[in-house]
């Protein structure tokens, strides 16, 4: 009657501790939406996968037994806790999309192992009663290819975003994706529709179809360009989410489930959001002909204009608005805490400064705001570039540290450049433009920018850095 008991409590402890945990994950992820909680709501969040993780392992139980080999699963657990605090601690700002890709990877590739082990073990009974068309079957079959895929295709994000990996450019690629994906579903209706007494006699199949997933989720990464690459990003994640939640299925894990279904709607939104930001489709980023890598563009014509450093302080310190766009560069050169400095000393002299966020600035979803909070720039100082846009006209000089497709005019100007139709900093309608640059070199999207040829603009050329130190110096020696 004890051991009843003692079960039975056990089970309900387990069950609460998954709802708080869930609770957690809610709440962390609403944190995110501002940069002042986004700590805070990290913290949360992981307090809730620590407490839905303690909780399993000392109150899980199946048939009655609690979970075994727990040495191994505590000496696993301690050596990855290991190994991603040394990372986390050790990466450089300019490399927090390539280790955003690798995370979520392991994510994809954890949830792909869990359906690989867990298919020899579907239920005898619930075969015998309903065949392999159940639910069940389902969730594993789906949680294996959407993990496969999420892990293969971070993989080649992170060798693209590393610059290991180049851009594979053939235009019969989109129809071989489709090919391959409508092969992924044709072998989950096979096996499902398969009239066998064990799951296990169909595990070659399973193989050959995580197989399949792993050469779809590189091919369908592999010709995405550099410019869009924030936005694959972002689908690999909510990738990643689902197929958690196929787990949680699995498992009857709601904790699990939560976490799974928040990251992959979170994710897809934003996947939608970026999209609409770059004026693409998402059937586009599936099929793995979305955006990018170009040729440059033809007929560029104009000479280039450029300005000193003590020219650029005076023109500055008396605007009356200026508006700086940073990009790549800024994270590269990682000037973010200067940038910061120049624009409070310009508030001191009365002009008004403000940041110009474009949605695919950087590497991947918000790595602008991101490298900005980590300088303690206000957030309100931070605005939209669809919302700062209209303003632009009024504004004394723009600034563009580090940044290059987004501010191309080419988007607009432009039918045959690979990125027209994207919405822009529209920075060549500002009074005055100044490009802060190492050299001419062209963006990711590997084409040139026509707003370096405007004749307003006039080009800075240094590492940012070096050159806004410059700045700071000059802007407080007048």
């Amino acid at each position: 009657m004890n051991d009843v008991s003692h079960f039975s409590a056990g089970i309900s402890i387990l069950e609460l501790s998954y709802i708080l945990a869930s609770v957690l994950f809610i709440l962390g992820l609403k944190m995110l939406s501002h940069p002042l909680k986004a700590r805070r709501g990290n913290l949360l969040a992981a307090t809730g996968m620590v407490l839905a993780i303690v909780a399993t392992l000392l109150f899980h139980r199946k048939e009655g037994e609690p979970i075994g080999n727990m040495g191994w699963i505590i000496a696993a657990m301690s050596v990855g806790t290991v190994i991603g605090w040394v990372i986390a601690k050790k990466v450089k700002m300019t490399a927090m999309p390539q280790l955003v890709s690798f995370f979520n990877g392991m994510g994809g590739a954890a949830a792909a192992l869990i359906s690989m082990m867990e298919f020899p073990h579907v239920s005898q009974e619930l075969i015998m009663k309903s065949g392999m068309a159940n639910g069940h079957v389902l969730a594993i079959l789906i949680g294996l290819v959407i993990g496969t895929v999420s892990w293969a295709g971070s993989m080649i994000a992170f060798g693209k975003l590393d610059g290991r990996i180049g851009d594979l450019r053939v235009k019969a690629m989109k129809y071989v994706n489709l090919i391959i994906l409508a092969a992924i579903i044709g072998f989950i209706v096979f096996i499902m529709t398969r009239d066998v007494t064990a799951s296990a006699e169909l595990m070659h199949l399973v193989i050959i179809l995580f197989v399949v997933s792993v050469i779809y989720g590189v091919l369908f990464v592999m010709p995405i360009g550099g410019a869009d690459m924030p936005v694959v990003i972002s689908l690999l994640n909510s990738f990643t989410g689902v197929a958690a939640a196929m787990g949680g299925f699995l498992y009857n894990n709601q904790a699990m489930l939560t976490g799974g279904i928040l990251v992959g709607s979170a994710g897809t939104i934003l996947t939608v959001l970026m999209c609409r930001a770059m004026n693409r489709s998402l059937l586009n980023v599936i099929i793995g002909v979305f955006g990018g890598g170009g040729t440059a563009t033809a007929g560029v014509a104009g000479t280039i204009k450029e300005v000193t450093v003590t020219d650029a302080a005076v023109l500055l310190s008396y605007s009356r608005k200026v508006v700086i766009v940073p990009g790549y560069g800024l994270a590269v050169a990682q000037a973010q805490h200067l940038c910061h400095e120049l624009d409070k000393l310009l508030d001191e002299k009365g002009v008004e400064v403000k940041y110009a966020i474009h949605p695919v600035a950087g590497r991947m979803p918000g790595h602008m705001n991101v490298l900005l909070a980590e300088a303690d720039v206000p957030y309100e100082q931070l605005v939209e570039s669809d919302e700062i846009n209209p303003d632009m006209p009024n504004t004394d000089v723009i600034v563009v540290i580090g940044a290059n497709d987004v501010v191309n005019p080419a988007a607009e100007d432009d039918p045959s450049s690979p990125i027209y139709g994207m919405p822009i900093v529209r920075a060549h309608e500002a009074k005055n433009i100044i490009v802060i640059k190492r050299g001419m070199g062209k963006g990711y999207a590997a084409i040139d920018n026509m707003l370096f040829f405007n004749d307003k603009t006039r080009m800075l050329f240094g590492d940012a850095r070096s050159t806004l130190q410059a700045l700071v110096n000059e802007v407080k020696a007048l």
